[in-house]
């Protein structure tokens, strides 16, 4: 099994294993190429001193009182000794076969096809001695009055002259490149030392930050593909960095706000215990039931607020028609509990309103303008949405005059109340509202029509599309 303990390779070495394993392939190419190149030059080059030497001995035929004689010429073998380690043969024979000088070849079989012409030379590979070797055969004609027929000439020689010439000539082409992978090796090595070195640094900067410091990393000066993945490890700490953020306003505006109406009700229901009188108990009863309620309405909007904040930083965005979610509100009911018999109107048209979003967190949004309207304005009250430009918006109408403008500034912070609002109003509800909006490329307008006050939550409007089920 391998060792669970050992440690990855590194990138400098992963860089340098590649560039052997093709400086490896390409020579083992360069090698075979040159080889097979090599062999056929030698052959080439051999061929030719075989030819040259054959020449010179079938030049210096004679016919004499009707015999063939010859005279071996010294350049012959002067050709043939530029080859000093190969074993050379020769052999001159006249018509039929008869040997009329040289050494006897009866035992030399030709081993390969034949190449030539009938009337030239005829290349031919043979074993001579036990030992791979090339032969050329010349012939040359007579035809005089005392001697006519043909003599052929045939001189061979081994071939560790070509196969030496062959390997030298590989070698000689594989040093250069041998030294220039060397080179490259040390570059590559020095240049992928270079490139990583960022990645120290990072390390080095990420290992002494606090925990909770999730601030971007800068990535000016490094290489475009460190940046890019720095980019995106940039944005992944944002998001963790705002969820974290939103854990600890959650902690905080739980333990600042539940303090003061857990301990009225404890003292309320304290007071209730110890009142004998049955008409200060039953009002000890009723305020203890409303701070009940305020608590639970404290504790919707905390987790409401906790939940979209989640929402937003991870579903994915999807087609979403305002018009379903203004319908969605107002089939629910919710208002009958707030306000019973407060007059809510719907009012949407036929074209759809389009917007990316998450459905929840929107629908969140709505809820919570509405239950605004509900506390804080005047009936009758009207939610719908319209297409207006760029813009989508999803809005609340009530006949009441709205906040003074001072006040309205401020709407939207958390824990945010007008001077109007009621013992139950958490002041959460226009906050979720803001981040609905901030989350989504949008805002939160107020708006003061002849006929009341309008609040809108405005999204970027997304092309006509049937939306995401």
């Amino acid at each position: 099994m391998a060792d669970r303990g050992a440690l990855p390779a590194s990138l400098a070495s992963r860089v340098l294993k590649a560039v052997l394993l093709i400086l490896l392939a390409g020579a083992l190419l360069v090698a075979g190429s040159t080889l097979y190149n090599g062999r056929l030059a030698a052959r080439q080059s051999y061929d030719r001193i075989l030819l040259g030497a054959a020449q010179d001995i079938a030049a210096s035929i004679s016919i004499q009182s009707g015999r063939p004689i010859v005279d071996l010429p010294v350049s012959a073998f002067e050709l043939l000794a530029q080859a000093p380690e190969d074993r050379i043969h020769y052999a001159v024979r006249g018509p039929g076969g008869t040997l009329i000088t040289g050494l006897d070849e009866t035992e030399i079989a030709p081993t390969a096809r034949r190449s030539g012409t009938p009337s030239g030379p005829e290349f031919f590979d043979a074993r001579l001695n036990a030992e791979p070797a090339r032969f050329v055969r010349v012939t040359r004609r007579f035809a005089e009055r005392d001697f006519s027929g043909s003599i052929s000439v045939t001189v061979g020689q081994t071939l560790r002259a070509r196969q030496a010439m062959a390997v030298g000539l590989m070698l000689d082409t594989l040093l250069p490149m041998m030294l220039a992978g060397l080179a490259l090796l040390a570059m590559s090595w020095a240049i992928t030392r270079s490139a990583v070195r960022p990645l120290a640094a990072l390390s080095e900067d990420l290992a002494g930050r606090d925990p909770y410091d999730l601030t971007p990393v800068p990535t000016e000066g490094l290489p475009r593909e460190l940046a890019v993945m720095l980019d995106s490890m940039n944005r992944f700490m944002g998001r963790l960095d705002r969820q974290m953020e939103g854990m600890r306003h959650l902690i905080s505006d739980a333990a600042h706000q539940l303090r003061t109406p857990v301990a009225a009700i404890r003292v309320q229901a304290e007071a209730m215990q110890d009142q004998p009188d049955e008409a200060l108990r039953a009002r000890a009863l009723t305020r203890l039931l409303t701070r009940t309620r305020s608590l639970g309405a404290l504790l919707d909007q905390l987790l409401s607020r906790a939940l979209v904040s989640h929402r937003t930083e991870s579903a994915p965005r999807a087609l979403l028609d305002l018009r379903e979610v203004a319908l969605e509100v107002v089939e629910r009911g919710d208002h009958e509990l707030i306000a019973p018999g407060a007059e809510l109107r719907l009012e949407i048209g036929e074209d759809p309103v389009m917007v990316r979003a998450d459905a929840f967190s929107v629908g969140e949004a709505a809820k919570n303008l509405l239950v605004n309207a509900l506390k804080h304005g005047r009936g009758p009250i009207a939610i719908g949405a319209e297409r207006r430009g760029a813009e989508a918006a999803l809005w609340v109408l009530d006949a009441g005059p709205g906040p003074e403008p001072a006040i309205a500034a401020r709407l939207g912070q958390r824990f945010e109340r007008s001077a109007g609002s009621r013992e139950d109003s958490a002041g959460l509800g226009l906050a979720i509202v803001a981040a609905v909006a901030t989350a989504f490329d949008g805002r939160v307008a107020l708006e003061y029509p002849e006929a009341g006050f309008r609040i809108a939550l405005l999204l970027p409007a997304a092309p006509d599309e049937e939306p995401t089920p």
